[in-house]
Protein backbone atom coordinates (compact mmCIF):
# COMPACT_ATOMS: atom_id res chain seq x y z
CA UNK A 1 0.00 0.00 0.00
CA UNK A 2 1.38 3.48 -1.06
CA UNK A 3 2.86 5.80 1.93
CA UNK A 4 0.05 8.18 2.66
CA UNK A 5 0.66 11.63 0.00
CA UNK A 6 -0.27 15.00 2.41
CA UNK A 7 -0.30 17.37 -0.78
CA UNK A 8 -3.00 15.22 -2.54
CA UNK A 9 -5.02 15.00 1.04
CA UNK A 10 -5.04 18.64 0.88
CA UNK A 11 -6.18 18.79 -3.05
CA UNK A 12 -8.96 16.09 -2.45
CA UNK A 13 -10.26 17.93 0.59
CA UNK A 14 -9.81 21.56 -1.60
CA UNK A 15 -11.73 20.15 -4.12
CA UNK A 16 -14.56 19.68 -1.72
CA UNK A 17 -15.00 23.42 -1.98
CA UNK A 18 -16.79 25.55 -4.39
CA UNK A 19 -14.49 25.93 -7.24
CA UNK A 20 -13.36 29.80 -6.77
CA UNK A 21 -12.30 28.57 -2.83
CA UNK A 22 -10.91 25.51 -4.03
CA UNK A 23 -8.60 27.28 -6.58
CA UNK A 24 -7.31 30.01 -3.97
CA UNK A 25 -6.37 27.39 -1.64
CA UNK A 26 -4.30 24.95 -3.85
CA UNK A 27 -2.40 28.32 -5.28
CA UNK A 28 -1.89 29.90 -2.03
CA UNK A 29 -0.79 25.90 -0.49
CA UNK A 30 1.43 25.51 -3.55
CA UNK A 31 2.97 29.11 -3.29
CA UNK A 32 3.75 29.15 0.27
CA UNK A 33 6.02 25.58 -0.53
CA UNK A 34 7.42 26.89 -3.92
CA UNK A 35 8.50 30.38 -3.05
CA UNK A 36 9.30 31.66 -6.82
CA UNK A 37 5.82 30.82 -7.66
CA UNK A 38 4.66 33.00 -5.35
CA UNK A 39 6.95 35.71 -6.39
CA UNK A 40 5.41 35.90 -9.97
CA UNK A 41 2.01 35.15 -8.56
CA UNK A 42 1.30 31.97 -10.95
CA UNK A 43 -2.51 30.45 -10.22
CA UNK A 44 -4.06 26.90 -9.87
CA UNK A 45 -6.94 27.33 -11.86
CA UNK A 46 -8.27 23.42 -11.45
CA UNK A 47 -6.78 20.26 -10.64
CA UNK A 48 -8.75 16.78 -10.69
CA UNK A 49 -5.68 15.40 -9.86
CA UNK A 50 -5.25 13.51 -12.64
CA UNK A 51 -4.65 16.77 -14.70
CA UNK A 52 -4.02 20.64 -13.67
CA UNK A 53 -4.20 24.31 -15.24
CA UNK A 54 -1.92 26.61 -14.12
CA UNK A 55 -2.21 30.41 -15.33
CA UNK A 56 0.43 32.92 -15.49
CA UNK A 57 -0.82 36.21 -15.85
CA UNK A 58 0.97 38.84 -17.67
CA UNK A 59 2.22 40.88 -15.28
CA UNK A 60 4.92 43.93 -15.48
CA UNK A 61 7.30 41.75 -13.29
CA UNK A 62 7.18 38.93 -15.55
CA UNK A 63 7.43 40.28 -19.01
CA UNK A 64 10.33 40.29 -21.55
CA UNK A 65 11.86 43.59 -23.51
CA UNK A 66 8.38 42.86 -25.77
CA UNK A 67 5.64 43.22 -23.12
CA UNK A 68 4.96 39.07 -23.27
CA UNK A 69 5.33 36.52 -20.44
CA UNK A 70 9.20 36.03 -20.36
CA UNK A 71 10.67 32.59 -21.84
CA UNK A 72 11.95 31.59 -17.74
CA UNK A 73 8.33 32.85 -16.88
CA UNK A 74 6.81 30.15 -19.51
CA UNK A 75 9.28 27.50 -18.51
CA UNK A 76 8.65 27.55 -14.80
CA UNK A 77 4.88 27.85 -15.94
CA UNK A 78 5.03 24.60 -17.62
CA UNK A 79 7.58 23.26 -14.72
CA UNK A 80 5.22 23.82 -12.16
CA UNK A 81 2.32 22.21 -13.21
CA UNK A 82 3.78 19.12 -14.38
CA UNK A 83 5.62 18.86 -10.95
CA UNK A 84 2.08 19.71 -8.99
CA UNK A 85 0.58 16.28 -11.15
CA UNK A 86 3.37 14.36 -10.27
CA UNK A 87 3.67 15.67 -6.81
CA UNK A 88 -0.30 14.69 -6.09
CA UNK A 89 0.34 11.14 -7.66
CA UNK A 90 3.50 9.96 -6.05
CA UNK A 91 3.19 8.00 -2.50
CA UNK A 92 4.66 10.19 0.44
CA UNK A 93 7.91 8.06 1.03
CA UNK A 94 9.05 9.42 -2.56
CA UNK A 95 10.43 12.34 -3.66
CA UNK A 96 9.55 14.20 -7.23
CA UNK A 97 12.89 15.48 -8.95
CA UNK A 98 12.73 17.28 -12.58
CA UNK A 99 15.02 15.15 -14.31
CA UNK A 100 14.88 17.41 -17.76
CA UNK A 101 13.41 20.20 -19.55
CA UNK A 102 12.99 20.41 -22.91
CA UNK A 103 11.43 23.64 -24.69
CA UNK A 104 11.07 25.31 -28.04
CA UNK A 105 9.76 28.24 -28.28
CA UNK A 106 8.01 28.46 -31.76
CA UNK A 107 5.83 31.92 -31.57
CA UNK A 108 5.60 34.89 -29.78
CA UNK A 109 3.20 34.96 -26.86
CA UNK A 110 0.27 37.39 -26.45
CA UNK A 111 -1.22 37.96 -22.77
CA UNK A 112 -2.04 35.32 -19.92
CA UNK A 113 -0.10 31.95 -20.16
CA UNK A 114 -2.04 29.38 -19.25
CA UNK A 115 -0.42 25.59 -18.81
CA UNK A 116 -2.25 22.28 -18.79
CA UNK A 117 -0.21 19.03 -17.35
CA UNK A 118 -1.97 15.69 -16.99
CA UNK A 119 -0.46 12.18 -16.15
CA UNK A 120 -2.20 8.99 -17.79
CA UNK A 121 -3.82 6.18 -15.57
CA UNK A 122 -0.60 4.33 -16.64
CA UNK A 123 1.80 6.77 -15.63
CA UNK A 124 -0.01 7.21 -12.80
CA UNK A 125 0.20 3.30 -11.85
CA UNK A 126 3.66 3.03 -12.35
CA UNK A 127 4.53 6.21 -9.86
CA UNK A 128 2.79 4.23 -7.24
CA UNK A 129 4.41 0.89 -7.85
CA UNK A 130 7.35 1.46 -8.50
CA UNK A 131 10.74 2.31 -6.02
CA UNK A 132 12.18 4.69 -8.79
CA UNK A 133 11.60 5.97 -12.21
CA UNK A 134 10.54 8.57 -14.37
CA UNK A 135 7.46 9.94 -16.60
CA UNK A 136 7.19 12.06 -19.50
CA UNK A 137 4.54 14.70 -18.60
CA UNK A 138 1.88 15.70 -20.93
CA UNK A 139 1.75 19.51 -20.38
CA UNK A 140 0.37 22.05 -23.44
CA UNK A 141 1.26 26.16 -22.77
CA UNK A 142 -1.54 28.64 -24.35
CA UNK A 143 -1.66 32.19 -24.64
CA UNK A 144 -4.95 34.60 -23.90
CA UNK A 145 -5.28 33.74 -28.16
CA UNK A 146 -4.70 29.87 -27.41
CA UNK A 147 -1.96 29.66 -29.72
CA UNK A 148 0.91 27.23 -28.35
CA UNK A 149 4.04 29.52 -27.99
CA UNK A 150 6.30 26.91 -26.87
CA UNK A 151 6.32 23.70 -26.97
CA UNK A 152 7.10 21.14 -23.62
CA UNK A 153 8.46 18.04 -22.92
CA UNK A 154 9.34 17.82 -19.21
CA UNK A 155 10.57 14.50 -17.86
CA UNK A 156 10.12 13.80 -14.05
CA UNK A 157 12.00 11.02 -11.81
CA UNK A 158 10.81 9.77 -8.28
CA UNK A 159 13.34 8.29 -6.12
CA UNK A 160 12.31 6.94 -2.25
CA UNK A 161 12.60 10.44 0.33
CA UNK A 162 14.73 8.13 2.60
CA UNK A 163 18.31 6.34 1.50
CA UNK A 164 18.98 3.12 2.35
Amino acid sequence: MPASNPLRKFAEKANRYPSWLSSRLLTFAFRSKVKLTNTVKLDILHTDLKSVTFRQKNYKKVQNHIGSVHAAGMALLAESSTGFVVGVNLPGDKLPLIKEMNLKYVKRAQGDMQAVAELTDEQIQQMQTQDKGEVTVKVTVTDVQNIEPVICEMVWAWVPKQRK
